[in-house]
């Protein structure tokens, strides 16, 4: 068992959380959630393991950048049920893959059902099943909600009826960073998900699923929405029982808001009340200090210019089908003025997707530390790494701001049970 204890396991004490970070990557989620309370959010145990690399670039950095509970670099699938149940977790987090999430009966019929293997949300299941945290909190890519493209919503349709066997409620929110201040136009789909039988469950039920998506749910808090939809895209259905059902035959159009219930699904296409954003210029380092390496050859200006610019190009199928590939064009270099365009894993390769600046006349990548900049990491986080995988590794990341204060929205939920469970505890 490859883990790293480094001050022990914390003991839960009043006023704590225990966190379970999974598919930790450099630590994203951490470091928001410490940003937002430190004393709060406690996490006793984090998994980051990449089953094709040989050298675990993201565990080390993660390893190096935080001193307390476990540390654990092994296959997620090969942790024990003891092993998470011994650690009380409260609260577990992570951006988990997106994959397809069907499921079908067992063999027997009568031992439950069987997702496909190697698919991780189903660990994520089995940790809740086993330990039965009050809070859930995960990130993906916002086409979770459509795919597969065959049948749309299914997967997202299993996740939430898997939920909903275990006894939890669930908010999600597509959210673009940009529209709430911070330095890149990243959007992700947020899941937030509380077991039914917590004083939090309560004070939801006192409102309908349309006011809690506009004002008085998890999300509205934390993102506030405008009071009407875009373009008036609003309904409810009901999940079907059977998960191997909605597995099989279940298709629906999930917006980007929405609640589940016992079962009962509103969701909303809501527009954000945005907020002023940090530029791209603004997170740029002082020029003196970056590197020659990072500066466009003639060559790369050329192909980057290329890359970036409109194209039809004539093309044959493998089956000997001809057909025109076209491609608009894009800015040849990205605006200063404006917050950053999404950040992928391809991020300093010459590649259309890779930002190009222009500073003093001169075109460049943005540097690593920059790149740590877009997604609200300290200076020099991933330092230490070679920068192919610094790159790689902050398009993986998430926008450490929206954590810190999804995290402030959960700290004022737990102030607010802990004074219903006081008053509770006065009538008795």
């Amino acid at each position: 068992m490859k883990s790293k204890l480094r001050k022990g396991v914390p003991i839960l004490q009043k006023n704590q959380l225990n966190v379970i970070e999974l598919f930790a990557g450099v630590g994203g989620f951490r470091l928001g959630l410490e940003q937002a309370n430190k004393d709060l959010f406690k996490t006793v145990w984090a998994n980051q393991w990449e089953p094709s690399r040989k050298e675990q670039h993201a565990f080390n950095c993660y390893n190096a950048r935080f001193q307390e509970g476990i540390a654990s670099n092994e296959d997620i699938t090969k942790v024990t049920n003891e092993t998470f149940i011994d650690l009380k977790p409260d609260l577990l987090v992570g951006g988990f893959p997106c994959q397809d999430y069907s499921v079908a009966r067992s063999l027997s019929g009568e031992a439950g059902l069987q997702g496909k293997k190697g698919v991780l949300f189903w660990e994520i299941a089995r940790i809740l099943d086993q330990t039965q945290p009050k809070y859930v909190l995960l990130e993906n890519v916002d086409r979770l909600l459509k795919s597969p493209s065959k049948q749309r919503g299914r997967d997202f349709a299993v996740m939430l009826a898997t939920f909903r066997d275990l006894n939890y409620s669930v908010e999600w929110r597509v959210v673009n960073a940009a529209d709430y201040g911070f330095a890149q136009r990243r959007r992700r789909v947020f899941i937030f998900a509380y077991k039914n039988d917590i004083a939090f469950d309560d004070s939801q039920r006192k409102h309908s699923q349309q006011d809690l998506i506009y004002k008085e749910g998890y999300f509205a808090k934390t993102f506030p929405v405008k009071e009407e939809p875009y373009k008036e895209r609003v309904s409810s259905t009901r999940l079907p029982e059977d998960v191997v059902d909605i597995s099989d035959l279940f298709s629906y159009n999930f917006q980007t808001s929405g609640i589940m219930q016992d079962g009962e699904v509103t969701t909303i296409h809501t527009q954000p009340i945005e907020m002023k954003p940090v530029t791209l210029g603004e997170i740029l380092q002082d020029e003196e200090t970056v590197p020659e390496e990072f500066y466009l050859s003639e060559t790369q200006a050329e192909k980057f210019a290329y890359l970036r610019g409109p194209k039809k190009i004539e093309r044959t199928s493998a089956d000997g089908h001809s057909y025109t590939f076209s491609e608009g064009g894009m800015s040849p270099t990205d605006e200063l003025n404006k917050p950053g365009r999404t950040m992928l894993t391809s991020e300093g390769t010459t590649n259309r997707s890779t930002h190009v600046v222009e500073v003093n006349g001169r075109k460049r990548f943005l540097t690593p530390l920059e790149c740590e900049r877009l997604n609200g990491f300290e200076d020099h986080w991933t330092e230490g790494m070679p920068n192919r995988m610094r790159y790689f590794c902050m398009g993986n990341a998430l926008v450490v701001g929206l954590i810190k204060k999804m995290g402030e929205r959960i700290e004022e939920i737990e102030k607010t049970n802990a004074k219903k469970e006081v008053q509770l505890n006065l009538s008795i």
